[in-house]
């Protein structure tokens, strides 16, 4: 039997950086078993150049992105979310919409790559590095046995993937 995809909606203040990164490394890692989209509480409206010539650098899909706002998410016919991770520390303390079907949240926050000054070298070493870390925190998302787990261990461990 194969397990169904789980949805996991990634959600930083701006959506033009972090999240869209995060979208694109779980949407090439996870392709199987998840679907991943991305949102934020205050969208810049455009997608930082930097993360997608980033997720090109990883061979990752680089076109089809959007800065779109959360409420997307929160309206009748959106897609369910089965995850909800804030991968910004705004967007942590920010109160955010109730999503349908208690989605498990988690808090994965790490620094704005896109507020990094200096050569372009230092930005792009910037971006790599945010999607090295959520390229890890999504390799252990993929490891855990979701099929197997209880709602309250899935949540538990989702939220401690922000810590490493």
């Amino acid at each position: 039997m194969t397990e169904r995809k789980h949805n996991v909606l990634f959600i930083c203040t701006g959506n033009s950086a972090r999240s869209i990164l995060a979208e694109g490394i779980l949407d090439e890692l996870g392709f199987d078993r998840f679907t991943a989209y991305s949102a934020g509480s205050q969208p810049k409206g455009t997608v930082n150049p930097l993360a997608l010539s980033t997720l090109r650098h990883l061979h990752y899909r680089d076109t089809g992105y959007r800065s779109k706002s959360w409420a997307e998410y929160a309206t009748d016919g959106a897609p369910h979310m089965d995850f909800v991770i804030t991968v910004c520390d705004q967007a942590a303390g920010e109160v955010c919409p109730v999503w349908p079907g208690q989605p498990i949240t988690a808090h994965w926050g790490l620094p704005d790559p896109a507020a990094v000054e200096g050569s372009d070298d230092t930005r792009h070493r910037a971006f790599m590095d945010a999607a090295v870390t959520l390229k890890r925190r999504i390799e252990f998302l993929l490891s855990l046995p979701l099929a197997k787990l209880e709602t309250l261990a899935i949540q538990r461990e989702v939220r401690d993937i922000g810590a490493r």
